[in-house]
């Protein structure tokens, strides 16, 4: 059975961490034309509680994790065990995360790290992006800015295969660049948050999309709506594309999961 850790709020009702149901992603990764394994994501954190908290969290959208409880072990690990990120605090034993970042980025400058800093510490967040962070992330925290900061690195280093300008199903044109959508050559009316999750869905055939990486990806982390948010658009969205929204043949509810776009 998984484990279910929650963390003490803070005055804000800001919880450290606890069990996020998104849906399991899948978060695999190619190694040079072999089989794909899953995005490794390194913990550098002396606290067993937080590491259990967010091994399981991390652990059930998909990815694998390493843990180190020190920063020298931390360093060792991220150089040894090839994390594609590091989650690494600022206070640690015998390294401090900082000295940590700088190292790491010495010897590999391309592995992102997000940097966990204490509040009211805002030199620590100065000085860690100065040494090479990619992000950092202040406790205390939701565990989920922490899932869709993490989400929004790997993206940025990872390379992605380009979304085509015009993207065609059934008798529905989607015009990427154009920003427009036509049925049968009918312009078809849709927000802006609407078409940006009919672009995202076109950029990802036939995957699962969780609720939450669905929020991360239109709304963005910095301003997270309610999961509700979702389904509300994918009703619109199905009102305006399926020729029978009640049984619907392109945007598809995998059940406990999320939605699959499969024109």
């Amino acid at each position: 059975m998984k484990r279910k850790l929650k963390f003490n709020e803070d005055s804000n009702g800001h919880s450290l961490g606890g069990q996020v149901n998104t849906g399991a992603a899948t978060n695999g990764m190619a190694t040079h034309g072999g089989p794909v394994r899953k995005t490794r994501i390194l913990i550098v954190e002396d606290e067993p509680a937080m590491v259990a908290g967010l091994r399981d969290n991390f652990e059930y959208e998909g990815y694998e994790v390493i843990s180190a409880a020190d920063g020298a072990e931390g360093l060792d690990r991220a150089l040894s065990d090839n994390p594609d990120l590091v989650v690494l605090d600022v206070m640690m034993p015998r390294m401090s995360g900082l000295d940590v970042c700088k190292q790491l980025k010495a010897k590999r400058p391309s592995v992102p790290i997000i940097m966990l800093t204490a509040r009211g510490q805002e030199i620590d967040k100065v000085v860690g992006l100065e040494l090479g962070a990619d992000d950092y992330v202040t406790k205390p925290f939701s565990i989920r800015e922490l899932m869709a900061r993490v989400k929004a690195v790997l993206r940025r280093v990872s390379p992605q295969a380009p979304a085509p300008d015009v993207y065609r199903f059934s008798d529905i044109e989607v015009n990427i660049r154009g920003n427009e959508v036509r049925r049968a050559g009918a312009t078809i009316e849709l927000s802006g948050k609407e078409f940006a999750l009919l672009a995202y869905f076109v950029a990802h055939p036939a995957e699962t999309l969780s609720r939450d990486r669905l929020l991360d990806a239109v709304w963005g982390y910095e301003n997270y709506p309610n999961t509700r948010t979702v389904d509300t658009h994918i009703v619109h969205l199905r009102q305006k594309l399926e020729p029978n929204p009640e049984e619907p043949r392109f945007i598809l509810t995998v059940h406990g999961s999320g939605y699959k776009f499969v024109g």
